[in-house]
């Protein structure tokens, strides 16, 4: 009669032998790789331009140290602020722009197309983002320029031309072009989730179209009206191409001026770094303020 024989030793060790790795081992391992990125593309880089913002007078090849402010006292004089008051009147009047044509717009697709429709419409009005901004740009040069397609249509029913390029008007319409499918994205975004049901109750308690609108529908909007306020304010201030090309010498902006220290003829990295540093604190400004009010407009809705 045969017997069982003894199962044979493992040499595997048991669950309760093995070594468990502290709680914070695996967060760490799967959020190294983006904090590597972001530390070599966005502190790393953000560190240095602080660095040289320090230094007086710096241009490539040379070795200077850290020396003082001088950098950012030079920003407040007239001829600087008045720069950096353009960049804030293109960039504000571009945003207005954007709301006020923008809403609309994403109000009629979100509300009043058919949805099978709806996602069409929403790419429609995305495809000039997916074509090159110098394009764009001189898509607007050919039609504002003096023998332009505006011009002539405007003489050919007997308007007097416009004489708009090279001119703060031709910035705003060429920025407002360029961020507008942004303030759209957005705004639909926005108004998609619209609790229909308020807006039938306020109907049926006898308000008219207009209150249901402004009591009803831009209240439960004010989230997306900010962040489509701030996400084409923060592009417009930093928007380089426009200006550039549409503006002309008369419309020197801020990303203009830096674009002339690093790499015009110029070339006072210092003062490109500080005018950059400012920047960047103020973008960061507005984005905390968003961060921090935003949550409070929309538990208030």
């Amino acid at each position: 009669m045969s017997q069982a024989l003894p199962p044979a030793p493992s040499n595997a060790p048991s669950r309760d032998d093995r070594t468990e790795l502290p709680r914070w081992i695996e967060p760490l391992l799967l959020l190294g790789p983006a904090g590597i990125w972001l530390g070599l593309l966005l502190i790393i880089p953000t560190l240095l331009i602080v660095e040289l913002s320090l230094v007086p007078s710096i241009r490539p090849g040379q070795v200077v140290n850290p020396s003082g402010l001088n950098n950012y006292a030079l920003i407040f004089q007239p001829i600087y602020l008045q720069v950096l008051g353009r960049s804030l009147f293109f960039a504000l009047g571009t945003t207005i722009i954007c709301l006020l044509l923008g809403f609309p717009v994403a109000y009629w697709i979100a509300l009043m197309v058919p949805k099978r429709w709806q996602n069409l419409l929403v790419v429609g009005f995305v495809l000039p983002l997916w074509t090159s901004s110098l394009l764009r740009s001189y898509a607007w040069i050919t039609i504002l320029r003096p023998t332009g397609v505006l011009n002539s249509l405007l003489q050919s029913i007997g308007l007097p031309a416009l004489d708009i390029l090279n001119r703060s008007p031709a910035v705003l319409v060429g920025m407002s072009y360029s961020l507008l499918p942004y303030m759209v994205l957005i705004l639909y975004a926005s108004l998609e989730k619209l609790d229909r049901s308020l807006l039938e109750a306020a109907a049926d308690l006898g308000a008219s179209p207009s209150q249901v609108f402004w009591r009803v529908t831009v209240p439960q909007t004010i989230p997306g009206i900010t962040a489509g306020a701030l996400l084409v304010f923060i592009t417009g201030l930093g928007d380089f191409v426009d200006p550039e090309l549409l503006g002309g010498a008369s419309s020197m902006t801020a990303a203009r001026l830096i674009y002339n220290q690093f790499l015009g003829a110029t070339q006072n990295w210092g003062f490109g770094s500080a005018l950059s540093t400012l920047l960047i604190l103020a973008v960061s400004i507005a984005i905390a303020l968003l961060l921090k009010y935003g949550d409070r407009n929309t538990s208030n809705v």
